[in-house]
Formats: structure tokens, sequence, C-alpha cells
């Protein structure tokens, strides 16, 4: 016979425990990990409608002060094919979006509006023989993506990730996750042979020094890795960081006579113009 004070019990536990409020285009946060006191990633879960393009951003948040959702661009920092997607973030202890999103645990919600969109994909491109990835900080996000997508090695020989930070603690997000691909089952074979890693420090004494703009226009990272200086025949490039680090790469790739291109107007380099950067 069934325990009568048991079943009446259990609605009663059920309602003492509060409920959380749930957000709109609510996601579940799966997974969390602090790489430094300024640098973090998150996984959520995926919305069984959501389609894009490696490389892409959408808009994620929590809900503000006021009860409206404050909501800032990230990019994916997981490839298409994955079943949750990945963000990495920067923590401003007085940005109005990180301040509170630094603190999420699995479990939570946050905000994720399901309208992909973005410049850094490969359809913007012309076809070419070397793509170049320039970032700095959390710009490494959508070439985490992009790193990881198959699609990426099919279109190109050779794909170089220069990526700087000021101290080598800050690499660390990107650094094993490069690492990790050589063992990836889906592209480990291709991406022994075609990714070249190039990580470099502002303020720390690392194996390879300088910002992505002094590396490029010194002609340093060509005498490095032992290729010739940037060509608009093969090169390709895509560009992600600050506004002021994405205008003087612009000049520099320009320099060497590549010009911008846009989804509807493939060329020779993409810039993302919608990260976000210290004030978030």
């Amino acid at each position: 016979m069934p325990d009568v004070s048991l079943m009446t019990d259990l609605p009663t536990a059920a309602a003492a425990r509060p409920a959380k409020p749930h957000l709109p285009d609510a996601q579940t946060v799966t997974s969390v990990k602090h790489w430094t006191d300024r640098l973090f990633s998150f996984r959520v879960s995926r919305p069984a409608s959501l389609r894009f393009r490696s490389g892409e951003f959408v808009m994620i948040g929590l809900m503000g002060e006021n009860g409206k959702p404050l909501l800032r661009a990230y990019s994916i920092a997981s490839p298409s094919w994955d079943e949750e997607l990945e963000f990495y973030s920067i923590k401003v202890p007085d940005g109005p979006l990180t301040s509170k999103l630094q603190h999420i645990q699995p479990g939570d919600e946050i905000i994720l509006r399901p309208k992909p969109v973005g410049t850094l994909v490969v359809d913007a491109l012309l076809p070419g023989k070397r793509l170049w990835f320039l970032a700095t900080g959390t710009g490494l996000a959508p070439f985490a993506s992009l790193m990881r997508d198959p699609e990426v090695y099919e279109k190109f020989d050779q794909v170089i990730m220069m990526h700087t930070c000021r101290e080598a603690a800050e690499l660390n997000y990107g650094r094993e996750l490069v690492e990790g691909l050589k063992d990836d089952p889906l592209i480990g074979e291709i991406v022994a042979d075609k990714l070249v890693y190039y990580p470099t420090c502002t303020r720390e004494a690392f194996h390879h020094m300088g910002r992505v703009t002094d590396n490029l226009s010194t002609g340093k990272v060509f005498a490095d890795l032992g290729i010739p200086p940037m060509d608009p025949a093969t090169d390709r490039a895509m560009v992600c960081g600050s506004l002021a680090f994405n205008v003087d790469v612009k000049a520099i790739l320009e320099g060497f006579g590549l010009r911008e291109g846009a989804n509807s107007d493939p060329k020779e380099f993409v810039v993302e113009k919608a990260f976000v950067g210290d004030g978030i």
C-alpha cells in the first residue's frame, strides 16, 4: 500500500524550493572554467533550431537591474558541429554584463538570441592557399571555432593562428585548444600538417614577443616561420580584436595588397567589427 504521508510531503517539499525566474531565450550553463583572474570560458546548451557558420557571433546576456535583457555580441567559440555552445570572455569588474556573467555556475541560465551573424566566415574570402587568423585577447574566440572546422582545412593548405596577450597565462585557453586538436578524431590528422600556432606576449618574457602588428610589419613572423611575406595572390586573413587593433591590422594588410571583403563581396581579408572590448 502506498505511503500516504510520503505522497503528501512531496508537493510541500517542492513548493518550499524557490523557483528560479525563467529567462527569455534561455539556455542552461553546462560548464565554466576560469583561466585567469581576467578570463573565463563557459559552455551552454544549444537551441535545437540554431544553425551557424563557424566564426559567427550571437547576442547573449543576463537580465539587467531594470528588468530588461542586458545583451552583448559574443563570438561562438565552439565549431558549428558541436552539440553545445562555447564562449570565451573577459572579466570586467565594473562591466555592466561581465561583472555578473563571470559568476555563472552550471545549471544557471543565460539569455541567448538564436540569430547568428558575422563576417569571420570562409565564405567571405576568395579562394587562397594560406589563411591567417589574427587576434588579441578574447578576440581568439571566433578562431577557436574556425580552427575546429574541417571546411577550413579543406579550403586552405596552411592556417596560421597569431594570438597576442599581455601575459603567458592569458594564452592558456588557446594553447590547450591547439594542443588538443592533434588528438581530435575528426580533424587531428589534417591539423598536424596544416595548422601553425604563433602565440606572443607583450608584457612578459616569452619565446615569441611583440604585438601582432609589429611582428607583421617588421616581417619577424615570416622570418620565424620561414615563409614569404603576405601576397594577395595566395594569402587570406581574418582579424578580431579591439577597434584600435583592427584599424592597425587593416592598414598593414592593405599595405601587403590585400583588400577587405564581406559576406556579399568576398576579398582577401575580413574584420569582425562587432567584437566587444574591455567595457563589457
